[in-house]
């Protein structure tokens, strides 16, 4: 099993910027990739991002590409999400996730699961 704290999330302004980070402990050679989902109210946690660690692909919804950078460091177990340009709809839960999975995108392939940090977005 692999433990996951999640650390910087907060309220910012639209147009703002927020550091997610993210540090495995545990099983951790067992980890594909890391990513990042949330959840906002009422709805269905969504994917966000993820960098598989064996080559360093990162992946992005479509509503953050250019927005939003993950990155991380294998040695540390450490995965970051920089969010610029933060707008009201990216307010929601969001969560740390490892992979042991192939299917970097689909929520079934993550096993492990932080208890998940707040970003708000005031318009």
């Amino acid at each position: 099993q692999v433990q996951l704290a999640e650390s910087g999330g907060g309220l910012v302004q639209a147009g703002g910027s927020l550091r997610l980070s993210c540090t495995a402990s545990g099983r951790t050679f067992s980890i594909n990739a890391m990513g990042w989902f949330r959840q906002a109210p009422g709805k269905e946690r969504e994917f966000v991002a993820a960098i598989r660690w064996r080559d360093d692909s990162t992946y992005y919804t479509e509503s953050v590409k250019g927005r939003f950078t993950i990155s991380g460091d294998n040695a540390k177990n450490t995965v970051y999400l920089q969010m610029n340009s933060l707008k009201p709809e990216d307010t929601g839960v969001y969560y740390c996730a490892a992979a042991t999975g192939a299917l970097i995108r689909w929520r079934g392939s993550y096993d492990d699961w932080g208890q998940g940090t707040q970003v708000t977005v005031s318009s």
